[in-house]
């Protein structure tokens, strides 16, 4: 299996208005791996997703997913926002945002890095560094390492 997540899928200075400018930003770099074969389709099917329930957590966390037909590789991308964004979180803005990518049809490995990344977000520590790491290569190995399905 391939990495979820490589360098090219963090953007620590993720400048974006709105959690829509937030995903479209993080979904073009998988639009750019080939991971994404339709930007428009694949943000279409992750604001269906948001319009159902919203996907911001206690603690500063916005995971915006979904399974997708224009997906052809479970992903994930990250960013952090100096900002903040809202992602209809109780406690405010979301300042890690992770958007997690799977294929439509395609197994449960969407929902094992959702459930693997919620049982780390809990950790302060596992925060801690996300919101310090000064390396996109450094954060798409931690983040592997930490929430990958074996």
């Amino acid at each position: 299996m391939t990495d979820v997540i490589t360098a090219d899928f963090v953007d620590l200075e993720l400048d974006a208005g709105d959690r829509q400018a937030a995903a479209r930003s993080l979904a073009q770099r998988l639009l750019d791996a080939q991971r994404v074969t339709d930007l428009d389709g694949f943000l279409a099917d992750i604001a269906t997703r948001e319009s159902q329930m919203p996907t911001g957590i206690e603690g500063g966390i916005g995971i915006p997913h979904c399974r997708s037909a224009h997906v052809t590789e479970p992903s994930l991308a990250f960013g952090r926002s100096a900002a903040g964004i809202d992602f209809g979180a109780p406690d405010g803005p979301a300042d890690l945002i992770f958007l997690i990518a799977a294929p439509e049809g395609g197994d449960a490995s969407h929902m094992k890095i959702l459930a693997s990344l919620a049982r780390k977000l809990v950790r302060q520590d596992f925060k801690d560094t996300l919101r310090s790491i000064g390396d996109p290569g450094e954060a798409a190995a931690f983040i592997q390492k930490e929430v990958a399905p074996s």
